[in-house]
């Protein structure tokens, strides 16, 4: 049980971090993106969102490769959840960074296509709180 409340936690705090992220972060890089500062800015926001990130992301994880080793949750349940935690690495890796990687200089259609894309990234790490939380309630 304790696995599964570390791996509901951990998921549930990056499901609301997306969520911030995706309301007031992102929206804010528009209005914010042609300021002298903008370079400095993107910088200092992406180190600390690896800061804030990083540590919930290796619990979220680590904890479900647990689960994974001890079959101790249903298979269907525990199957959705991993596509969905494998989802938002690989759309992180494959879209996101590479649109942040385009921003040291601030681009207005870039910053468009990093808030829309990042609606999939928000939806994975929804669903897969609410897999979690579902994990959980099964136990």
């Amino acid at each position: 049980m304790l696995l599964l409340l570390v791996h509901a936690g951990a998921t549930c705090f990056l499901a609301g971090l997306v969520w911030v992220v995706q309301l007031v972060v992102y929206p804010g890089f528009r209005e914010a993106g042609d300021a002298a500062a903008w370079p400095a800015l993107h910088a200092a926001h992406c180190r600390r969102m690896a800061l804030a990130v990083s540590v919930p992301w290796a619990v979220q994880g680590l904890s479900l490769a647990g689960l994974l080793v001890r079959h101790d949750a249903p298979l269907p349940l525990l199957a959705v959840t991993s596509l969905l935690a494998l989802a938002t690495v690989v759309l992180t890796v494959t879209v996101s960074v590479p649109l942040h990687g385009q921003l040291p200089t601030y681009d207005d259609g870039v910053a468009r296509r990093l808030i829309a894309t990042n609606w999939w990234r928000t939806a994975a790490w929804t669903a897969g709180a609410v897999c979690s939380l579902a994990l959980v309630a099964s136990a």
